[in-house]
């Protein structure tokens, strides 16, 4: 569940906004070699290479030696079998296309992981790292412009056809093409072209030196050419990326469609011949025969169905669920267990995201008084059962995130360059949400936002908030669940209070996609996915460029030319420091630009499983996903396997 896709905003977990949609093989010569260096060094530094090895990291320090035998976190003699039932993690009802990576329609719960390999695999154990899947090694250039990845013999896609240097080419031209998401041409936009080099090596040429392109590239899905590359008899010719909808996937994963019961539920299969199933980064891994995902229609119903036995394991994003309705006789018995699983993984951005294409939110003091008059802490405490933690920037819980303090050293001459076209507040102490629990409270925090208004040209008179050409202030916050009104309500009485009319607008769902994409919308509730290692992807968010693109990822419509330069900066760093640097920046400039709200975070991931069918192990490794932990490393219980 590593692969390198684009960080997709997904649905609130509270809010349910938006889900639009992280004894081995054969080894080369040169990971032999590697070997032999001594302790600590694995790293080829000398000859040709700035970097050739077993995997490849960020900053250079991998975790896992040449001759790992398997990561930490598994148990390598889990035993094969068994049924894992799971409930879908997607918004859609059900699905309507086996292709994953085309933009229109939905495909099945957790295909493109379990389908496609990567050349590369990450550890849930450490970040910005990654080690050899479909690739035996890896080799980066000493002027970091190109990666090339030298493809195991042993590596078959589902049809028994070798993984060739041509695939992972035909992968990548695909996947920048006019049929995808354009996230992917975001992500890929420094990637100047493949070359293959001879039937299984192929490498990556780069526009420019960035560290963290290698294993962006060796994160992309890899599919075979003949995926979708039958003549179709109506047209006498090959169809497009966009027409291979039902086709069937030929990847090279650890598991194939099985039976399907449209609507209902869709199961994949085990390959007993999995060509990866020995490698260390899959030894204890995918033990399951079949994973079955099933599909309810709303919450109540997937609730009720693991009560009754209906599926073994379900992640639960509602405190109220959480605290109140997760229990009955299963529970008691034993045979449902209620856990939660602390992890590390970086809080994300989770935020209510003002559109500044739109009047009157793009002027920066209406969007301060908006977040005045969210009061976290009394909803934490009154509808969140004090579960959750208040998000602070868009690097929560990593080494990117900015300190408290004013910018100092090199982060602070970042932000001199454009102390003209970033606000002054950039230069003081870093951005907090506003609180309620300390001595001034909600009174004081709806005062200040008063006086904002008044600053930009809003009074009141004729029975409502207005501006100077008498237009009263008036927003709609659009969802496409009607579950939402219960959280936003409390934020719309507040705003009440100091003449502003918040409506509430719930869309059928794709409509609301619809909406997104062509930015047709004052606010929403998006949860933007964290990352240890930012970097080109955020292009996509912030990017000057994406925000005259329809479809992209920029919805809060921020153009700067100074956060177009701190995440160019980010993409080329150099070193460690400069990378930092640059992030902390960066995270103060959209921060102090008040174009996110901020919401909320769980430091757990909650789980409800069935004990009697399920084993794990013992710990879960800190970067672990919730259902992605349980999907490659649990196991059956032997009275569950046939």
């Amino acid at each position: 569940m590593h692969a390198a896709r684009p960080p997709l905003p997904v649905a609130s977990p509270i809010l349910g906004a938006k889900r639009p949609s992280g004894g081995g093989g054969r080894r080369s010569r040169l990971a032999r070699w590697c070997a032999a260096v001594a302790a600590g060094a694995w790293l080829a530094a000398a000859g040709p290479l700035a970097w050739a090895a077993h995997g490849y990291a960020l900053w250079g320090q991998l975790r896992y030696p040449p001759d790992f035998r398997h990561f930490a976190y598994v148990n390598p003699d889990a035993p094969k079998g068994g049924e894992l039932r799971l409930v879908s993690n997607l918004r859609t009802s059900t699905f309507d296309k086996y292709n994953p990576f085309t933009l229109r329609g939905s495909a099945p719960a957790y295909l493109a992981d379990l389908m496609f390999d990567t050349l590369l695999a990450g550890a849930a154990d450490e970040v910005g790292a990654a080690y050899g899947l479909l690739a035996e090694d890896v080799q980066v250039a000493p002027d970091r412009l190109s990666a090339t990845f030298r493809l195991r013999r042993e590596a078959r896609f589902h049809d028994g056809r070798p993984v060739l240097a041509e695939d992972v080419r035909h992968s990548y031209e695909t996947l920048i093409g006019p049929h995808t998401s354009p996230a992917y041409k975001t992500l890929l936009a420094d990637v100047a072209g493949v070359d293959v080099l001879d039937e299984r090596t192929v490498r990556f040429r780069f526009r420019q030196p960035n560290r963290e392109l290698p294993l962006v590239v060796g994160g992309l899905p890899i599919f075979s050419r003949e995926w979708g590359n039958a003549i179709d008899p109506k047209t006498g010719r090959r169809k497009t990326f966009d027409q291979v909808v039902m086709d069937i996937p030929i990847g090279s994963g650890p598991y194939r469609i099985g039976p399907v019961k449209f609507g209902k539920d869709i199961t994949y299969v085990r390959d007993p011949n999995y060509w990866a199933r020995d490698l260390p980064v899959r030894r204890g891994t995918f033990n399951f025969d079949r994973i079955t995902v099933k599909i309810y229609r709303d919450n109540t119903a997937r609730l009720e169905a693991l009560k009754a036995g209906e599926f073994d394991l379900m992640r639960f994003f509602s405190a109220g669920d959480w605290a109140r309705r997760v229990k009955g006789k299963r529970f008691d018995s034993g045979e449902l267990v209620k856990a939660e699983f602390r992890h590390r993984l970086p809080t994300g951005f989770q935020s209510y995201v003002l559109n500044t294409r739109r009047p009157p939110l793009d002027d920066i003091r209406v969007r301060q008084a908006l977040a005045l008059a969210l009061d976290f802490e009394w909803m934490n405490q009154r509808l969140f059962y004090g579960s959750y933690e208040r998000v602070r920037g868009l690097f929560g819980n990593t080494a990117c995130a900015a300190d408290a303090g004013p910018p100092q050293g090199a982060e602070r001459a970042l932000l001199e360059r454009w102390r003209a076209q970033v606000p002054e507040a950039v230069f003081g102490p870093m951005a907090e949400p506003p609180r309620t629990d300390g001595p001034h409270g909600l009174r004081e925090n709806l005062k200040r936002a008063q006086a904002l208004l008044r600053e930009a040209g809003w009074t009141y008179r004729d029975g409502a908030l207005r501006n100077a050409q008498g237009q009263p202030l008036v927003l709609e916050y659009l969802d496409s669940n009607e579950v939402g009104a219960r959280v936003v309500t409390p934020w719309a009485r507040n705003l009440a209070r100091i003449g502003v009319e918040l409506r509430f607008r719930a869309v059928d769902f794709a409509l609301y996609q619809q909406r997104l994409r062509s930015f047709d919308f004052d606010i929403v509730s998006l949860a933007f996915q964290g990352t240890h290692s930012p970097g080109a992807e955020y292009a996509d968010l912030f990017g000057s460029a994406a925000a005259r693109t329809e479809d992209s990822g920029n919805f809060t419509g921020i153009a700067s030319p100074a956060v177009d330069d701190l995440i160019e900066r980010m993409v080329r760093a150099q070193d460690e420091p400069a990378y930092r640097a640059a992030c902390r920046a960066l995270e103060r400039v959209i921060a102090h630009s008040h174009v996110l709200i901020p919401q909320w975070s769980a430091p757990t991931h909650r789980m409800a499983y069935n004990a009697w069918r399920l084993a794990r192990p013992a710990e879960m490794p800190p970067y672990a996903s919730g259902e992605g932990w349980a999907i490659e490393t649990w196991w059956a219980q032997p009275a569950a396997r046939p």
